[in-house]
């Protein structure tokens, strides 16, 4: 009896500390960021983290990404780098996009088929002034 009561005790125990460790990662997380990589010539990228990952459960790894033999091993955790520590502003490098290119692919590619798909009525990809903020407002 006694025995089974520990392992449920302990069972409950590992639960908080990962509920725990959830709730403080999810915390470090900013909801809302300016992509400020991106006002280069049309202004910064207003970017909502909470909209995208818990309303539409779009994984980070989606756009946070480190690869290693052709595979993304980066996982929710890991150090954050700018976009621009591999992708060059200035142009493609080593089959590495170009940073407007780069964003471009992930953003407007996403926003164009979860429109096509119906899975959200408006996601900007047509109007460059529908995602970047203009240069004067960044």
């Amino acid at each position: 009896m006694k025995s089974k009561f520990l392992n449920v005790f302990v069972l409950m125990l590992v639960a908080v500390v990962f509920v725990t460790v959830g709730v403080l990662t999810a915390a470090d997380i900013p909801k809302v960021i300016m992509l400020e990589e991106a006002k280069e010539k049309k202004g910064p990228v207003k970017f909502d983290h909470e909209k995208h990952e818990a309303n539409l459960k779009i994984a980070c790894t989606e756009c946070h990404h480190v690869y290693k033999d052709g595979k993304n091993v980066w996982k929710q955790g890991d150090p954050v780098q700018k976009c621009s520590a591999c992708h060059d502003p200035n142009e493609k490098k080593d089959k590495v996009d170009k940073l407007q290119n780069a964003y471009h692919k992930n953003c407007k590619d996403c926003h164009k088929k979860e429109v096509e798909e119906g899975k959200v009525k408006n996601a900007p990809f047509k109007k460059c002034n529908d995602c970047h903020q203009g240069k004067d407002k960044g």
